[in-house]
């Protein structure tokens, strides 16, 4: 159990906590929530013990672990990402040294009846029933199963990770820390570089995962999926909701409405007791009474009324031009990077009015393909932009690419022309940017308040198609609402990057989903596509997939409409598939060697369980000194060993094939 009892934290005069107490049991998942700047990430250096609080304290056994996933961290140049994952094994690794070690003395040694040896051998029981523990024999898989279920491939396995993105590095960070298995886990915005399928990964290891959780996060459909308590941080204080996040917004609203009710009765008070003083405060008969109720007030516990409604990011579009009907079409459209295929024979057909989102695991092609429209990628293939396309483009690092030495009030001022110039300030206000906040320079923003920035500064233009790539990034829950709502009301056409599934729900029709160098259209929102591609887990999704042999393609066509007649609904009819049974062939024949996968795979794993047996056995043997004759057993213990490795090695890779001709079924 953690313990966080009577805190308070103090910045100068601002006080953030005000004597707030709670506790963390084990098999808690909460979820951390509260405006930006209400203290959410300073409870995580509370817990991990990067920060001490001012007043009170935190309490956690001494032999609780913690594992703690901060939203910035620094990262070291050269291990590869194997070898750098594989540290969260570094006291598993350790004891296996220790083991060769003491293997290697007691073969050397010949003093079979002294107390050295005899402690040695006790030494050998004890560290390998410690790694049997630790589960040492699987900490190569496990590294593996870890990385791909975040969405790395088996090739990326010896790539240096300073190669990596900073989002893919946060990914090594976050496997770290699940191989770990610590009593409790803490995240600062784990979602935030994932895409669609490795946050569902990610929902299913937490769901499952035994320890306490701790989570900042914006995605609500994350948090309702993980969590089972909710605490929210507002005004100092600490409000616990034994619920998800979407009960806890209904119970919430209660709370406020209860709140406004309990300030309202006490002005109500304090203006009637007030009056009673200011009235009789000269009257000798009525002084005892005067002092009683000034005493009242001293002694009345004020109450306060949450303030973060008052705010509102009123985002409005200018108006734009009317762009052609067909704002984006793309045919055999291909990028590469070196040797390295992106996308490839890419078609498809945007039009005026549609929005739509781009999804995909990363590293599909899916913000390299927003670049192409943009005009900053090359490509191969054919392009062609609507007549009159006015393009706006937010790019996933927009935030740090602008100047950091520039204020707020600069970095508007510097795109700004024409009229608009003299409406900055209501823009920045709109943004909620007012008063000073204006004369900060960029850098010391944070990430939802450059992002707002970001947003700002591209919509001093009038435009009719843009493009977001992850604009919710470090965006809190009211101000993605409110860009959601502005983004309704957009008429223009909108393409949009994201992995938030509760931002896209109801705001897209059309989905693209970026795969194997390919781009597939999907009809309707986001939960439809998600529900017909049935993507529970990393894995699921790599075995799922339409069976070009077993299921008829499907095709819309557009009937031709002419004057007078109503649109239908679009007509679903059958192709012709004159290769059906070439596919049905090559269908029969992967289902065939997937079963002779299988099989093998089985008898590994029976293989695998006899020699964990004799090995068990072994181990008993050997903790008895009388039992061993010679070094013979030594060397069958040895040899034992060797084999499991080398099953289970082999165990292994018939899972990675069997992954992989599951994955060719489509």
């Amino acid at each position: 159990m953690i313990s966080i009892d009577s805190v308070t934290i103090r910045f100068g005069a601002f006080v953030l906590f005000d004597q707030i107490t709670f506790q963390v049991n084990p098999g808690d998942r909460i979820g951390l929530v509260g405006r930006n700047g209400a203290g959410k990430t300073t409870i995580l250096d509370l817990i991990s013990g990067k920060q001490d609080p001012d007043e009170g304290k935190v309490v956690k056994s001494a032999e609780k672990t913690v594992g703690y996933l901060p939203q910035q961290m620094k990262h070291r140049k050269g291990k590869t990402l194997y070898r750098e994952t594989l540290n969260a094994f570094s006291h598993v690794i350790a004891l296996k040294k220790r083991i060769d070690t003491i293997t290697q003395e007691l073969g050397e040694r010949s003093d079979y009846d002294s107390a050295a040896y005899l402690s040695l051998i006790q030494e050998l029981s004890n560290s390998n029933e410690q790694f049997e523990l630790e589960g040492g024999h699987t900490i190569h898989a496990d590294v593996e199963q870890t990385l791909i279920g975040l969405g790395f491939e088996k090739k990326d396995m010896d790539r240096p990770v300073h190669e990596f993105s900073g989002g893919w590095r946060m990914r090594v960070e976050l496997a770290k820390i699940l191989l770990r298995h610590p009593d409790y886990i803490l995240l600062d915005e784990p979602t935030n570089h994932l895409d669609i399928e490795s946050i569902q990964w990610l929902e299913g290891f937490l769901g499952n995962y035994p320890g306490g959780i701790l989570i900042i996060s914006h995605d609500r459909v994350f948090l309702d999926k993980v969590t089972n308590r909710t605490v929210e941080l507002s005004l100092g204080k600490l409000y616990d909701y034994r619920v998800p996040y979407s009960k806890y917004v209904e119970l919430k609203q209660e709370r406020i409405t209860v709140q406004h009710a309990s300030y309202e009765n006490q002005q109500k008070l304090i203006q009637e007791t007030e009056q009673f003083i200011n009235r009789f405060r000269y009257k000798a008969t009525k002084a005892v009474q005067v002092q009683s109720r000034i005493k009242q007030l001293n002694k009345l516990d004020r109450i306060e009324v949450e303030k973060e409604d008052d705010l509102v990011m009123n985002l409005r579009f200018p108006p734009s031009r009317r762009s052609g009907t067909i704002v984006v079409e793309a045919t055999e459209l291909g990028k590469s990077f070196g040797d390295h295929q992106v996308l490839d024979g890419v078609d498809l057909t945007i039009e005026r009015g549609e929005k739509v989102a781009f999804v995909g695991r990363n590293g599909e092609g899916k913000t390299t393909l927003s670049r192409i429209l943009v005009g900053e990628l090359d490509f191969v293939g054919k392009l062609k932009m609507g007549h009159n396309v006015e393009l706006g483009y937010f790019a996933q690092n927009q935030d740090e690419i602008m100047d950091g030495n520039l204020t707020v009030l600069e970095t508007i001022d510097r795109v700004a022309v024409g009229d608009i110039r003299s409406r900055i300030r209501d823009i920045l206000g709109a943004f909620l940017f007012s008063g000073e906040d204006v004369d900060k320079k960029v850098k010391v923003l944070s990430g939802g308040e450059r992002s707002r920035l970001a947003m700002a500064r591209m919509l001093l233009q009038p435009f009719n198609l843009l493009i977001l790539d992850e604009p919710t990034n470090h965006l809190d829950m009211r101000s993605k609402d409110i860009l959601k709502n502005a983004l309704l009301s957009f008429d223009g056409t909108l393409i949009v990057v994201s992995h938030d599934r509760e931002f896209l729900d109801g705001l897209v029709d059309k989905v693209f989903e970026f795969r194997h160098q390919k781009v597939r259209e999907h009809l309707g929102g986001i939960f439809e596509f998600l529900q017909r591609r049935k993507l529970s887990t990393l894995q699921e999704i790599e075995r799922k997939g339409t069976s070009a042999g077993s299921e008829v393609q499907k095709q819309v066509v557009k009937k031709p409409v002419t004057k007078g007649e109503t649109v239908a609904e679009p007509v679903v009819k059958e192709m012709d598939t004159p290769s059906n049974k070439v596919r049905y062939e090559e269908k029969k024949a992967l289902e065939k060697k997937m079963r002779k996968v299988a099989n093998r795979v089985k008898s590994l794993e029976h293989e695998i369980e006899q020699i964990e047996e004799e090995l068990s056995k072994m181990d008993e043997k050997l903790m008895n000194p009388n039992n061993i004759t010679g070094m013979q057993v030594y060397e069958d213990y040895e040899q034992l060993k060797v084999r499991y490795d080398e099953t289970l090695s082999s165990w292994e890779k018939q899972i990675l094939l069997l992954e992989k001709v599951s994955g060719k079924r489509k």
